[in-house]
């Protein structure tokens, strides 16, 4: 079987398009179609400063010892905070959060604490605003942050988690808010590592 060394290019109607004729605008609609949850990633620094920010790259990392990334515009005021604080909160919104998701990704929310006005949290271990009624929180020390682009992959040790397994998360996909089907929670699948 012959081999072509060629990259792997996003298709559009259909037909493989080469990367380079690829606008930003078609790269984001295609990333649209994989469903995510939504996070919003908190950050509270030792002067009394909060900041909050709505993400939904965010993923686990390993488990020995429990590290955890998101990834960060490399120009978002959270990313500053986090680096100067060495913690964060990465909360797990729930599918009735869609407004407090809303108010973390808009660009006129208030500053600072005010940022939290009416939205109801308590410290982490880390002092991170851990958001009440999200699906998990978990607070994380930095561990390190690597460039990707015009990102940061931020990962962080898990040092102290909430989880509310009753609630269901909130999805996003193909720029909407999902929610996941009603019904009984199935059995909990146990996935298997091949070596």
């Amino acid at each position: 079987m012959r081999s072509v060394a060629n990259p792997v290019r996003p298709a559009e109607a259909g037909r493989a398009v080469p990367a380079p004729a690829v606008g930003v605008r078609a790269f984001r609609e295609a990333m649209g179609e994989f469903p995510t949850g939504v996070t919003v990633v908190t950050v509270a620094s030792g002067h009394g400063t909060m900041h909050g920010m709505t993400v939904n790259s965010f993923s686990s990392v390993s488990l020995d010892p429990m590290l955890v990334l998101v990834c960060l515009n490399e120009k978002s005021r959270g990313l500053g905070l986090i680096e100067r604080a060495g913690a964060f909160v990465v909360n797990v919104l729930s599918a009735g959060q869609q407004d407090v998701s809303r108010r973390f990704a808009s660009r006129n929310r208030p500053a600072g604490s005010a940022m939290f006005d009416g939205v109801p949290f308590e410290p982490g271990v880390t002092g991170g605003p851990m958001l009440a009624d999200a699906t998990a929180s978990f607070d994380c020390r930095l561990w390190q942050s690597h460039r990707a682009g015009d990102h940061l992959i931020v990962l962080g040790e898990v040092v102290a988690l909430v989880h509310r397994p009753q609630l269901e998360p909130l999805i996003f996909h193909a720029g909407t808010y999902k929610a996941l089907e009603r019904g009984p929670r199935p059995r909990r699948a146990q996935l298997r590592v091949v070596r």
